[in-house]
């Protein structure tokens, strides 16, 4: 049984990535299963850093909006919407091109938090950055502070 809270449809949310740092990065989704999201980002001019490598900064982005874009799936967004809350992340092993793939899979679900487990890993599956992301799941209802 998914844990998706409608049916998903990954061009929709592809489409919602428009002008966004995702767009920039150059991150797609490229499947939803029943428990996680899955997406892509190049490895290039974009994502390096000085020393012509992947910029962790680059990999938690990846890493962040994968489980927040899984998050958000997972609730009413009628009645509420997930925000990110605390993400660390663990890098393992460079990357000089080509693309990065996470998956995001859910640790946690419940009413107030979310925490995921984001995996990324090089074209030949080695492993490139562990993260958790926790997420704050806010209502619309909320009253302001």
């Amino acid at each position: 049984m998914a844990i998706w809270h409608s049916a998903v449809d990954i061009e929709r949310v592809n489409a919602m990535q428009a002008g966004t740092i995702n767009e920039v990065l150059g991150i797609r989704i490229t499947d939803i299963g029943e428990d996680s999201v899955t997406g892509t980002m190049p490895v290039d001019g974009r994502t390096h850093q000085p020393m012509g490598i992947l910029h962790g900064g680059a990999s938690v982005v990846l890493a962040e909006s994968l489980g927040s874009m899984a998050g958000n799936l997972c609730v009413d967004r009628s009645q509420c919407y997930c925000v990110g809350l605390d993400i660390n992340a663990n890098h393992l092993r460079s990357v000089r091109s080509g693309l990065v793939t996470g998956v995001a899979r859910p640790i946690h679900l419940g009413r107030t938090t979310q925490v995921w487990d984001i995996r990324l890993s090089d074209e030949a599956g080695k492993p490139v950055c562990i993260a958790r992301l926790t997420l704050a799941v806010i209502s619309h209802n909320r009253p302001s502070a």
